[in-house]
């Protein structure tokens, strides 16, 4: 028995995720939508909605020699490629994500921001502010710098508050 088909994320159209998603389960794809429970408000009332967790992507399995059937569904735009190769998604990673929105633990998007990277602070008291992360987890320890003099000063701050520059 051969492994199934790896994984491959699908760029869609803005609020055409499930549309996507539908049609690829009706193809006979197993298909992935990871979501989160937020509320919506209108005039006259709130209800909690379903969001896209990655707002314009949706991911299936499918023979990458076999792609005309994923292109051809309304709203898709294209399948995530790196040098005109589609890239496949590790299993390991899809398995997080849908073992994370199948429990029920409390969670939230967030970017992915690496050590090093330059970052603004786009919350708090610091908004506004750009320096370089130098460490990531509960908190972000940001470097702000006065390259000119060759000195530096770190601050921590909330990681939901920094985003990549």
């Amino acid at each position: 028995m051969s492994a199934p088909p790896a994984w491959y994320a699908i760029w869609t159209r803005s609020r055409h995720e499930q549309v996507v998603r539908d049609q690829l389960e009706k193809k006979g794809y197993d298909a992935f939508l990871p979501t989160i429970a937020k509320w919506s408000r209108w005039k006259d009332r709130k209800k909690k909605i379903d969001w896209p967790l990655f707002p314009g992507y949706c991911f299936a399995r499918f023979d990458p020699n076999e792609r005309l059937p994923i292109l051809t569904c309304t709203g898709v735009v294209s399948i995530v490629a790196f040098d005109n190769e589609i890239a496949p998604i590790p299993e390991q990673e899809i398995d997080g994500i849908r073992r994370l929105v199948q429990s029920d633990l409390q969670y939230d998007p967030c970017p992915l921001i690496r050590e090093g990277q330059m970052v603004e602070v786009v919350g708090g008291p610091l908004k506004g502010v750009f320096g370089r992360l130098v460490r990531k987890g509960a908190h972000a320890r940001l470097i702000l710098a006065v390259d000119l003099i060759g000195q530096a000063v770190s601050v921590e701050v909330d990681a939901a508050d920094v985003r990549a520059y």
